[in-house]
């Protein structure tokens, strides 16, 4: 009647999540519609148009004025002293600081454009959590389904053994507050679910309440490929956005130290002009203007020492994005070993002795060779087994999610800002198999908070 969950995978090969061609489709929605994204390219494009500006010489200034003797009347033409004036002035940059400044201006491009893709990959990661925890809330609320099928089945048995005076009316009666519950806890998940909806929608800009189908389940999907250390890292060092971006802002604090040394050389001003005094020959000037960096001690040696000090500031930053890269790198690997051993336990294991476990107990529960609370003990462990299994199969999918978007982030394998144990899996065991009470009765078994699945169940 129940089929084992780890039977389920053989129904179709497994695939690898981002291959889904509904998740590829939801990727795509997101990396088009995001406003985020769509803000970063703006400024990206903002960031490229500097570096004309800043290697084009500065506007020239036109003056027009006029010199004349006296203040009874205008004496041009009369007087040689007098005349009007039309005079042009371009500054000119010493050689090599025009370039300089573009190639930072540059250079803070390439940053900015780094900080794109750095979105692009931070929002497709977002969207194939957001899916993973769709499905999983998915996936408990067809364990809930199941779950309805045995307390139904309990029930009847508790029904039957009752009116044949081999059974109490307790049993009768625990039986069908178990199915009440289950209705309270399908509506809580139920609330979740639409909360995971919306917060997809809103990744891919659709209406919050749009509905997404969701063709396959957790399990339907393969296991994240588990590879050498070495291998990781230097993958991580390769398409990190993070370390790529404090690579190009150490190139551009180069840039800036080369620009600031050459602000100590003085820039030029040429100034021509004419002087035309109406029938007197006109008069005509040529001029020649130097800045002189008097003032360098306290602005152009100051202005190099900052540019040298951000530097180092950028160098520093660089090295501890490596290290940092290198940690999260090796810490997902670790996480991701750990929860693909425990999948391994639970479908070699746990999940076909849970079942096993279940159907035993209702067969001697039938016959009168086991108590009620060994039916309620059972129960619970699958909830728990079952819950745990489709979190560990959610925090593989997480994690090799994280790695994907080469996170900097601490790899815990929740979702968003939830909470979770570090090792996926391990909470869900230990909350099993918990009893003590009156007659021997199970203490109600948490499911584990990750599981979104409320306690007692």
């Amino acid at each position: 009647m129940l089929p084992v969950l780890a039977s389920l995978l053989l129904a179709a090969a497994p695939v690898p999540l981002p291959s889904d061609p509904a998740v590829a489709a939801l990727v795509a929605e997101a990396l088009k519609n995001s406003p985020e994204i769509g803000r970063a390219d703006a400024t990206a494009r903002a960031e490229v148009e500097r570096a004309p500006q800043l290697a084009s010489l500065p506007d020239p200034t036109l003056t027009l004025g006029i010199q004349n003797d006296g203040f009874n009347g205008i004496q041009i033409g009369t007087m040689e002293t007098s005349y009007w004036q039309v005079m042009l002035t371009q500054p000119i940059p010493w050689p090599g600081k025009l370039s300089a400044r573009a190639a930072t201006a540059r250079s803070q491009a390439g940053v900015a454009s780094a900080e794109t893709n750095r979105l692009r990959l931070v929002t497709t990661a977002e969207v194939e959590r957001a899916y993973v925890d769709l499905l999983l809330v998915r996936g408990q609320m067809g364990i809930l389904a199941k779950l309805e099928v045995l307390w139904r089945e309990a029930e009847v048995m508790a029904r039957t053994r009752y009116e044949v005076g081999q059974g109490a009316q307790s049993d009768l009666l625990r039986a069908q507050l178990e199915r009440t519950r289950l209705k309270q806890r399908r509506a809580a998940l139920e609330g979740e679910e639409r909360i995971r909806l919306q917060s997809l929608n809103r990744l891919r800009v659709h209406p919050l309440e749009e509905p997404i189908a969701t063709p396959h389940p957790l399990s339907a999907f393969a296991d994240p490929v588990l590879r050498a250390t070495a291998e990781a890292v230097a993958d991580a060092e390769r398409r990190s956005p993070d370390l790529f971006i404090a690579s190009l802002s150490v190139q551009t604090a180069d840039r800036r130290v080369d620009a600031a040394k050459k602000e100590w050389f003085p820039d030029f001003a040429v100034t021509a002009g004419i002087m035309p005094r109406g029938p007197i020959e006109p008069m005509w000037t040529l001029q020649l203007g130097i800045t002189l960096p008097v003032w360098g001690a306290t602005k152009q040696s100051r202005a190099v020492d900052e540019s040298q000090a951000r530097r180092e500031a950028e160098l520093r930053g660089e090295e501890s994005v490596r290290q940092l890269v290198t940690l999260r790198a090796q810490e997902r690997r670790s996480l991701l070993e750990a929860a693909l051993q425990t999948l391994e336990i639970y479908r070699g294991g746990i999940l076909v002795q849970s079942d096993a476990a279940v159907r035993s107990t209702l067969a001697q529960y039938q016959v009168g060779k086991v108590t009620f609370p060994s039916v309620l003990e059972v129960l619970r462990g699958l909830v728990v087994d079952e819950g745990g299994y489709l979190d560990a199969l959610a925090s593989a999918q997480r994690i090799a999610i994280s790695d994907r978007e080469v996170s900097l982030a601490p790899p815990d394998g929740s979702s968003g800002g939830g909470g979770g144990g570090s090792m996926p899996g391990a909470a869900s065991v230990s909350t099993a198999g918990r009893s003590g009470g009156a007659g021997g009765a199970p203490q109600p078994a948490a499911v584990p908070a990750q599981n979104g699945m409320p306690s007692g169940m």
